[in-house]
């Protein structure tokens, strides 16, 4: 009989990181806190907001369903087939969530705009810690970095009024290929734009959809949930790429 250690099959070997994608909402950044959210959009409108009348609206507002935010607590009927193509079309995106807020009255007109607004603009997100680091790291390493997002509008224009378009190879979204996590050929298309084998890349999100790139043949990192502003777990990626943080 052969020894038990001689028996065990040797253990698998790490494929190399050769590309690199990233979830982009709770991933690389996350949208503002509510409160903030909400007194900033009011005073766009010309409303100031007092503390606690801000938190009440808050809280409200996230139960209809913030984007960004957790699952609506119920979609009315009117938005149910607009809020399921959310991810898929920009005028269903805005129509689902504009149609959310307006379930909240606040008492004044332009508010469901100003708080839609808040999600297209730079300072209506925060940017995790580490993520500027890791982003440059892996640059400086050469290793080609995509954002796959399942999202209805453009996340570019964040990324260069952040400065970090120089160190994003490819924007893969959902809304422009017709095609959401955790469906394998959205990352198969992330992995043609980076001309990178799927055995060869790292999918790095925050949720069970990101885990779908290991259908695709990717290896997935799936990071805990973080506040906004703080570290994100993200260096753990250089690790992997062999990649280091800049000095």
């Amino acid at each position: 009989m052969p020894d038990h250690a001689e028996s065990l099959s040797p253990p698998p070997q790490r494929r190399p990181v050769e590309a690199v994608l990233f979830d982009f909402h709770g991933t690389l950044a996350q949208v503002e806190d509510p409160v903030s959210w909400v007194t900033a959009a009011a005073q766009a409108c010309g409303v100031a907001l007092d503390r606690g009348r801000a938190t009440v609206l808050a809280d409200r507002l996230v139960t209809a369903g913030r984007p960004g935010g957790p699952l609506p607590h119920r979609v009315p009927p009117h938005l149910a087939e607009v809020f399921a193509d959310r991810d898929l079309y920009e005028h269903a995106h805005r129509a689902a969530y504009l149609g959310l807020a307006a379930t909240v009255n606040a008492g004044f007109d332009g508010f469901e705009e100003a708080l839609y607004d808040r999600l297209l603009r730079p300072d209506g997100w925060v940017l995790y810690t580490d993520t500027l680091a890791t982003l440059v790291a892996l640059h400086q390493a050469g290793v080609p970095v995509a954002v796959v997002s399942n999202v209805g509008f453009d996340i570019r224009p964040l990324f260069e009024a952040w400065e970090l378009s120089e160190y994003v190879d490819a924007y893969v979204l959902s809304y422009e290929v017709g095609r959401c996590k955790p469906d394998p050929a959205i990352f198969m298309r992330a992995c043609a734009a980076l001309r990178v084998d799927p055995e060869r890349t790292l999918m790095v999100g925050d949720t069970p959809a990101d885990a779908g790139a290991v259908k695709a043949g990717c290896a997935a990192l799936v990071l805990p949930a973080a506040d906004p502003g703080r570290a994100n777990g993200l260096t753990a990626v250089l690790d992997l790429a062999a990649a280091k943080p800049p000095a």
